[in-house]
């Protein structure tokens, strides 16, 4: 009996556990939305820089410092710090201390995800004003096409009024010959 109470007490601790653990993109994308978003974008540079790729340009240890304060660091006289902060008009990114660790990488992790690639960049078409190759445009060295095409429409047309001209003309046949009987 002991065995079963101590073995649903442990499924049960088990379960709490495993609600109790949110998902860390979803902590990312709360936390870069409410402390974030107001600045930076994680594909196009705002009133702060575009933040896909920082895992690759920065050290994880320096991004940790400068979420924290960035002030400290350019004050500090850190080289990437100060560009950043000369690039984006001298406008202090707000210090944020009490993110903890796992905060920034939730954060990290959800820029990732956000992160869009090359490939996902490239549209599925053409750009306007790029012809793809072995289209022509309207000129007179290939008017007969456009004729063609004019006269194979107009031709359709015709068939179907004429077409339409016997139905009527049927439909009055048979309504003299009702009438007439």
């Amino acid at each position: 009996m002991k065995s079963k109470k101590h073995m649903l007490l442990f499924v049960l601790a088990i379960s709490i556990a495993a609600i109790g653990r949110a998902n860390p993109l979803e902590d990312g994308k709360s936390i870069f939305s409410m402390r974030c978003a107001a600045c930076h974008s994680v594909n196009k540079a705002l009133t702060g820089p575009a933040l896909a790729g920082i895992e690759e340009k920065r050290s994880l240890d320096w991004i940790f410092q400068f979420i924290r304060s960035s002030q400290t660091l350019v004050k500090g006289g850190d080289k990437e710090a100060i560009e950043i902060f000369e690039q984006f008009n001298k406008i202090p990114m707000p210090d944020h201390p009490d993110l903890t660790d796992d905060d920034i990488k939730n954060i990290l992790a959800y820029i990732k995800s956000e992160t869009k690639t090359e490939e996902a960049s490239v549209a599925p078409f053409p750009k306007p004003g790029k012809r793809p190759s072995g289209a022509r445009p309207l000129s007179a060295d290939n008017y007969g096409f456009f004729a063609a095409y004019f006269f194979s429409v107009a031709a359709l047309i015709m068939v179907l009024l004429f077409a339409v001209r016997i139905k009527s003309y049927e439909t009055q046949k048979e309504d003299k010959e009702l009438s007439a009987s």
